[in-house]
This record gives C-alpha cells, sequence and structure tokens, in this order.
C-alpha cells in the first residue's frame, strides 16, 4: 500500500490558501480516481483506493491531517503504522516557496527549508520519505512568509495552480507504478501544456 498525504490546515478559512495545496491535490486524486468517501481517521481524513499503475491495481491511501500543519507528523505516524506502510512508500505534497509558481518537483529526503509540516512529519517518522514540491513563489522576504503561505493564490495564479493540481491527478498512474521521474516529467509538461 502507498500513503499519499497531502499538507494544509483544516477549516474553511484555509481551504484556498497557498498551503494548504497540499489537501487541494489529495482530493483532485480522490476524485479523480473514484477513491472511498473520505472518514475521520489516524487524526486525519482518509479516502482510499486503487489506482492502475504499469498495469496493476495498486492500493493507496489519500491522507490529509487534521492536527494543523505543525502536527501534521502525528496523523502520518499513525496511519504508517496501523497499515505498516514503509517509509518509502510515503509520497507528501506540500508547498514549496523556493520554487515559482506553478514549478513541480519530487525529492526525496533532505532539508525541509522551515517548513513546519515537513518537520513535523520528520520528527515523528522520518526523513527518507518522498516529496511532491509545489511552487507557490517567495514573498520576497522572510517577515511576510507566514502571512503570505496563509493567502489565497491570486486570480492571475489560478490557472498554474489549477493545472499543477490536474497534472498530478491526471497522472497519479505513474506515481502508483513508481515512475516518479516520468510522473514529474508528465505534470510539469501538463502544466507548460
Amino acid at each position: 500500500m502507498l500513503l499519499w498525504v497531502g499538507l494544509g490546515n483544516p477549516g474553511a478559512k484555509y481551504a484556498g490558501n497557498r498551503h494548504n495545496i497540499g489537501f487541494m491535490v489529495i482530493d483532485a486524486i480522490g476524485d479523480d480516481h473514484n477513491f472511498t468517501s473520505e472518514k475521520t481517521q489516524f487524526k486525519g481524513l482518509v479516502r482510499q483506493g486503487t489506482i492502475m499503475g504499469d498495469g496493476r491495481p495498486v492500493k493507496v491511501l489519500l491522507l490529509k491531517p487534521t492536527t494543523f500543519m505543525n502536527e501534521s507528523g502525528q496523523s502520518v505516524q499513525q496511519a504508517m503504522s496501523f497499515y505498516k506502510i514503509p517509509l518509502e512508500n510515503i509520497m507528501v505534497f506540500h508547498d514549496e516557496l523556493d520554487i515559482a509558481t506553478g514549478k513541480f518537483r519530487i525529492k526525496l529526503g533532505g532539508g525541509i527549508a522551515g517548513h513546519n509540516g515537513l518537520r513535523s512529519i520528520r520528527q515523528h517518522c522520518g526523513e527518507d520519505f518522498y516529496r511532491a514540491r509545489m511552487g507557490i513563489d517567495h514573498p520576497g522576504h522572510k517577515d511576510r512568509v507566514a502571512s503570505y503561505v496563509l493567502s489565497d493564490f491570486a486570480k492571475s495564479e489560478h490557472n498554474l495552480r489549477d493545472d499543477m493540481i490536474n497534472g498530478v491527478a491526471r497522472y497519479a498512474d505513474l506515481l502508483a507504478a513508481g515512475q516518479r521521474d516520468l510522473f514529474q516529467t508528465r505534470v510539469a509538461e501538463y502544466i507548460n501544456g
């Protein structure tokens, strides 16, 4: 089983925030691939389903931690433990300040660049999990970061945001098959369309 985690903050007031792009992606994957309805479990909202990856069905658990960003690792660790999912089977979708809006990169382990959701997962689960880094750009100065990530995408960014979300959902079969490099390439091509 694979565990795909989207980072964000729970509640309607945060729904459109840049910091919640991970939640948006998880919703799109679940909807596009006919996953079960959301249920509350593991201090989060989960959906289960199967994606055909390289001609075989792959079980995937989608997780949106509802602990708020800073405690995301609690939720991920509970799901990992319950299903005995190894760290290398985890992909975390999150916002990335150091990448331009609409850019998409996959990375294994490495630094967390001050991202509190990643910090929490690293503390509770270990560091060698995969990350789908979804660019949201940087506001220019570190003093503006907190308010920036908790603000909604500008209307001028909606097409890039939506293309990134839709590209991830569309090519999720490549990710399920373990073809992470090809997945990254196809999502980038979809965004640049």
